[in-house]
């Protein structure tokens, strides 16, 4: 299971190499469009779309991880032979 920590760490590095690549995809890319603006600004935009980035992979990661988590908690083995049994969904879940 992947912590809480663990997982915001993981989508901070992601988004933050994320960030770098648009600012330099925007610097390259702008320009062939005929689109102008000052640094600034384009670092702001940058901003916006990377504090969205981080959110959404965040959330993304913890619904995985819960899904996962739930799916290997819902089953149990009620005779106590392992992957050889029968086993049964919890009824506590």
């Amino acid at each position: 299971m992947q912590s809480k920590t663990h997982s915001i760490l993981e989508s901070l590095t992601n988004t933050v190499i994320g960030y770098v690549v648009a600012i330099a995809s925007q610097l390259l890319v702008f320009p062939l469009f005929d689109i102008h603006i000052p640094l600034q600004d384009n670092l702001m935009i940058g901003l916006w779309f990377t504090a969205i980035s981080l959110a959404r992979a965040y959330l993304v990661r913890r619904w995985f991880v819960r899904r996962t988590e739930g799916r290997l908690r819902s089953w149990q083995c009620v005779t106590g032979l392992g992957m050889d049994c029968c086993c049964q969904k919890r009824a506590s879940l």
